[in-house]
């Protein structure tokens, strides 16, 4: 896909399609009446017999009209004026890419009513219009045999008009859009394969093909006997259930004067999780092949890193094995010690994600990081708090914080901030090791990441908790590539681009 600016009349652009949006009532966008102004007010003569009443969400695609060059024109619903806020825009341009997806459009030109500079500007614009694109334009990757529907054949957007002050922004944030777009569909093609498919040693041998494909990036993934060398124990004991090998999977991106300490992604890579012993509910287990996502969307993160070549040292660990029930598999109440040397009473095997992310926070620290977030569907208890909404957020370090949860707004990719205070630490003490993997129901979201807090001390760490933003259940089941949109923002802001 090809993307790029115009800041001439619409009626002169020579593309397949002119995408301009209407109000409700037909009133006409800004866009919308230029056209209409240039074709004698053959639109507002088509709009007239209310065929059309601009609902957010609708679109009709109409033959060319007189004194335009385009051939065919697409009207997008862009609901009230007064309501059009981010978010409606976003939906709009959804709504117009996903309708051109679904013609022989080859070249169009988006102009949609743009919400007030203040909530988008000219960087911003471009970079939305480009991570949305391919958010449209994605195809699950299904193992379907019948006859795969055929791919878009949009090739060329152009947005505006842009005025000129504004052309080098737009530009540099569709390059960001591109690429962050890229790291999207890499979580989401992986995220959405199943479970004896996107193993352990698959998701090793895709870090492999992202290191390839970059002179920036290195890799090094660790088996059983490293592992176990670096004696993460909490970490094996996870995976000592399945008949997959666990993998230790350590990427590095090494940017251009990259002189800062590294800013470390830790991503839970959990390819199937039964629940192990403690099983889970048959509904619904399927979706368990999403519990990956977190390293998905570290391996995401890094993969745009290195597309826009960030002058940045990033390094993405991911421990990643299967939780299944089997004679080897722990059993509630087994101890198990950790690579920090503190032991731990596995009271529940479902909560098996902190487990293998601790082992992997210690790690972290030989980097000397900078900065360490870890990334994790992690836990349902955040997704009753939360929704799908917004992205957990737990920090020891309020300004790393709130450098996530800015991100978040920014990318269109929402996060919000739960409380970690010593309280939820204390709700897992145990009377046979140093503390529990479990606290109950009351808080589970929060003492979850008060279990991480404890392998993060004297780092700055954050927790993100994606249980609820990663995957979509039910009818529309699929990865949604959530949050390598805040991820990225975080990175590209901190390397200064």
């Amino acid at each position: 896909m090809q993307f790029d600016v115009f800041s001439r009349p619409l009626a002169q652009l020579p593309v397949d399609c002119l995408v301009v949006g209407i109000h409700e009532d037909g009133e006409l966008g800004d866009e919308a009446r230029q056209l209409d102004r240039a074709s004698d007010g053959a639109l507002g003569r088509l709009l007239a017999h209310g065929d059309f009443p601009g609902r957010a969400g609708e679109s009709l695609l109409v033959p060319g009209l007189p004194k335009v060059k385009a051939s065919r024109i697409l009207l997008v619903g862009q609901g009230a004026r007064a309501a059009l806020t981010r978010r409606a825009w976003r939906k709009a341009v959804l709504t117009a890419v996903g309708a051109l997806a679904r013609t022989q459009v080859r070249s169009a030109a988006l102009a949609l009513t743009r919400p007030a500079t203040r909530d988008l500007d000219d960087y911003h614009y471009g970079r939305a219009v480009a991570d949305l694109t391919h958010a449209a334009l994605y195809r699950v990757n299904d193992l379907k045999t019948g006859k795969k529907p055929k791919a878009p054949v949009l090739e060329q957007l152009k947005l505006g008009p842009v005025k000129a002050q504004g052309v080098a922004a737009v530009r540099r944030g569709l390059a960001h859009g591109v690429a962050i777009g890229l790291g999207a569909r890499t979580m989401r093609d992986l995220a959405n394969l199943p479970g004896n498919v996107c193993t352990p040693s698959y998701l090793a041998d895709r870090a492999q093909e992202i290191a390839a494909k970059y002179p920036s990036v290195s890799v090094r993934v660790l088996d059983e006997e490293a592992i176990r060398k670096e004696k993460m124990g909490c970490f094996l004991a996870v995976t000592q259930g399945s008949d997959q090998p666990p993998k230790f999977i350590v990427l590095e991106h090494k940017g251009a004067r990259a002189r800062r300490a590294p800013v470390v992604l830790v991503g839970k890579g959990i390819t199937f999780d039964t629940g192990g012993i403690s099983l889970k509910d048959p509904g619904a287990m399927d979706e368990m092949k999403f519990d990956m996502s977190g390293a998905a969307a570290v391996l995401g993160a890094l993969t745009v890193a290195a597309e826009l070549a960030l002058p940045l040292h990033v390094v993405a660990l991911v421990p990643t094995c299967e939780n299944m029930p089997s004679g080897r598999a722990i059993k509630p109440g087994d101890i198990v010690t950790s690579a920090a040397g503190m032991t731990v009473e596995i009271l529940n095997t479902d909560a098996e994600g902190r487990l293998i992310l601790c082992d992997a926070l210690h790690y972290a620290r030989r980097y000397e990081p900078e900065v360490v977030v870890d990334v994790a569907t992690l836990t349902g208890a955040c997704v009753i708090a939360l929704g799908a909404h917004h992205t957990g957020v737990m920090s020891n370090d309020d300004a790393l914080a709130d450098d996530l949860v800015d991100s978040g707004l920014r990318a269109d990719d929402r996060a919000w901030r739960l409380p970690l205070t010593e309280e939820y630490g204390e709700q897992l003490k145990s009377n046979f090791a140093d503390f529990a993997n479990v606290a109950g129901r009351d808080g589970g979201a929060i003492t979850a990441g008060a279990f991480l807090g404890k392998f993060a001390q004297g780092l700055r760490w954050a927790h993100l908790d994606i249980a609820g933003t990663a995957y979509l259940g039910g009818a529309q089941k699929g990865s949604t590539g959530r949050p390598v949109p805040l991820l990225s923002d975080f990175l590209i802001r901190r390397a200064g681009r």
